[in-house]
């Protein structure tokens, strides 16, 4: 019976000294895993770098005035994208908040002041409604200047945006003529090195195509936002109308 106790005792005991070396080697197994892991991304990061480095300097000094041409645009963009979305222009609902609010409690300072501050559309509801008391024309007129304040602070930076998606390939036209006077300089100097024309051309190409890259995506994007604010400034228009038709018994709200 003592026996049986030890035997039993000492399968226990290799029992669980074995899940003890088991679980010792998947977590190694596992740091391995993530040690590999984490190689592969930083030597993917720092080949990335190396590339990017070469094409720069293979580009030589012209391809800096794009780069700093495709930053700004991307930092546009990206302001643009947050900033002209329709929830945050023309809420769809706003117009009905408005009109339940004005039948419960008529216009105040307090919501005048929250409607400047909650919209753009809501910043034109509230100069329209400045007036409520007076004719429905000059309650229009305040709305219309209102509005077209509010439609140039929608098109802001659009030209700028505009203007780098033009002059983007100017640029690289630049580049292009920077290389092509390097290589027609290396022949008359040095004769024909083929590192110095092989720099020319390498010039010429990489501002070329960047030009291009910084370009079509700026415009394409200037298109869009211009679009994006015929769109709003329309709809904001409708709903003002209604506003005002409805304030003045025009419309049933």
């Amino acid at each position: 019976m003592l026996l049986k106790r030890n035997m039993r005792n000492l399968a226990q005991l290799n029992v669980t000294r074995y899940s003890c070396e088991l679980e010792t080697f998947k977590q190694s197994v596992r740091r391995r895993q993530v040690r590999r892991d984490n190689f592969k991304v930083s030597l993917f990061k720092h080949i990335w770098r190396i590339r990017v480095f070469a094409i720069v300097e293979a580009a030589g000094w012209p391809i800096w005035f794009l780069i700093f041409a495709s930053i700004i645009a991307v930092g546009l963009i990206t302001e643009r994208l947050l900033y002209l979305r329709v929830s945050r222009v023309s809420p769809p609902t706003l117009l009905d908040e408005v009109i339940k609010e004005l039948k419960q409690r008529g216009v105040s300072e307090g919501m005048l002041s929250k409607l400047t501050k909650h919209s753009p559309l809501g910043g034109i509801f509230a100069a329209g409604l400045k007036n409520i008391k007076s004719p429905p024309e000059i309650m229009k007129e305040s709305i219309e200047e209102a509005g077209r304040a509010t439609t140039h602070d929608l098109e802001r930076f659009l030209t700028t945006l505009g203007t780098i998606a033009s002059i983007s390939p100017l640029l690289g036209l630049f580049g292009t003529l920077v290389g092509m006077i390097e290589i027609f300089g290396a022949q008359a100097g040095a004769g024909n090195s083929p590192a110095i024309l092989a720099h020319g051309i390498s010039v010429a190409l990489y501002n070329t195509a960047f030009g291009l890259i910084v370009a079509i995506p700026s415009m394409i994007f200037y298109r869009h936002f211009r679009a994006q604010v015929d769109s709003l400034t329309i709809e904001m228009e409708q709903q003002a109308i209604k506003l005002v038709e409805i304030v003045h018994g025009q419309r049933k709200g």
